[in-house]
């Protein structure tokens, strides 16, 4: 028999599938740590020359500017991080952990926090489930090693979640995911219809400075935001957090945003968001653990 349309599927096709990752209950807390209105969770990818070598290109081009993350964003990004006593979290592939350790000891001995984000930045969805499996392990086993502390929560390389991505996960006993869209504010997953435990620190391109900074000159139209329509973006999205008391989290790559002007612009942002009152910084972790726990 021919295979069915997706418009074709009877009910018992569509359901299980829309039911096997799905938003569970909501852990916006109450209020934040010492009481604080917002919190802002800052985070930075650091995918450096995987974002070249995932396609199996070995250009010497894009390399370069890849490496530009590691060279020049990743200090401007822990100066900045340092000068407003912010911490954050960074997502770091395996590869790019074993091409610059001793970057990763650096932004663990500063206080900032380090999650699994993939081997080389493979595509989740395109993988055998006991490849990404054996992956996913790999890459946190390569961050321990590294850093010398065991990675608690993961973010997906662009946020590509297969069907079996969460039950990995689960079987690590990590923490947290942020790689999923579907609310504002913290949730907990669920899969198959049972709750899992996992806290989602969810995610959004338009807290986002890939959609905004990046450039491709194979393509005829190449998109380019001014660093100042992307700082009123954010203010607007912090903003609205700040009014719901809920979660404001942005997620960044050092070969994108470490560029000059858009440090500039993220000093800005800062700067703006120290000017109100009751707002608490904390890495992913830290906000998982409050959600689950919110004590003080």
């Amino acid at each position: 028999m021919a295979e069915l349309e997706p418009w074709q599927w009877p009910e018992s096709t569509w359901r299980p599938i829309v039911e096997k990752v799905r938003a569970g209950r909501s852990l916006a807390p109450a209020a934040w740590p010492g009481g604080a209105r917002v919190a802002v969770a800052l985070s930075f990818d650091s995918d450096h020359e995987t974002t070249t070598l995932r396609w199996g290109s070995d250009s010497p081009g894009t390399l370069s500017a890849n490496q530009y993350g590691a060279r020049k964003g990743i200090p401007r990004i822990l100066d900045f991080l340092k000068r407003h006593d912010i911490p954050a979290s960074f997502y770091v592939p395996g590869v790019t952990a074993l091409l610059h350790p001793d970057e990763q000891r650096r932004i663990i001995d500063a206080g900032h926090e380090i999650g699994i984000h993939s081997w080389i930045h493979e595509m989740n969805s395109t993988l055998p489930p006991r490849d990404e499996r054996e992956i996913q392990m790999r890459a946190a086993d390569t961050l321990e090693q590294v850093c010398g502390v065991r990675p608690v929560g993961i973010r997906t390389p662009s946020w590509d979640f297969s069907p079996v991505t969460l039950a990995i996960t689960r079987e690590m006993g990590l923490l947290y995911d942020s790689s999923l869209m579907a609310d504002d504010e913290p949730y907990e997953l669920v899969e198959d219809g049972e709750p899992t435990g996992i806290v989602e620190i969810p995610v959004e391109w338009i807290r986002d400075d890939m959609p905004y900074f990046s450039f491709d000159f194979r393509r005829q139209s190449r998109p380019h935001t001014p660093p100042g329509g992307a700082l009123e973006i954010f203010k607007a999205e912090f903003d609205a957090a700040y009014r719901e008391g809920g979660l404001f989290q942005l997620t960044m790559h050092p070969h994108i945003i470490g560029h000059r002007s858009r440090m500039a612009m993220l000093d800005q942002l800062a700067e703006y968001i120290r000017g109100h009152h009751k707002v608490w910084f904390g890495t992913h972790a830290a906000v998982a653990r409050w959600c689950l726990n919110p004590v003080g």
